[in-house]
């Protein structure tokens, strides 16, 4: 699984670059969503999945944005959870708990 370039932005993270997106138009209310790989090669897919709901979702309390010292936190811990992108496989799922926002 890769990620579309377009409306991807990159980001480095400990010397390596990785290559992240948001979930677009979810099909039905979910949780805010983001999928990161390394830019350079194809391997898994790490996808993210945060505690507030989507941008769009005009019901309940506004979501909290996906900016850059986030996706950092997350590809960090992802790796200490046993995230490879440089091998090929399937996705990696993480869950966000609301401490990240805390620590930026």
């Amino acid at each position: 699984m890769a990620l579309v370039r377009k409306g991807s932005r990159l980001i480095t993270v400990d010397g390596v670059t990785y290559r992240w997106r948001v979930r677009k138009r979810p099909s039905r209310p979910a949780p805010l969503s983001f999928a990161v790989e390394q830019a350079d090669r194809r391997g898994a897919v790490l996808l993210a999945t945060m505690p507030d709901t989507t941008p769009a979702d005009w019901i309940g309390p506004p979501s909290t944005p996906v900016v850059p010292s986030i996706v950092a936190e997350v590809v960090r811990r992802g790796r200490e959870r046993g995230w490879r992108p440089e091998q090929t496989g399937p996705a990696f799922p993480i869950t966000v708990g609301r401490d990240i926002w805390a620590s930026r």
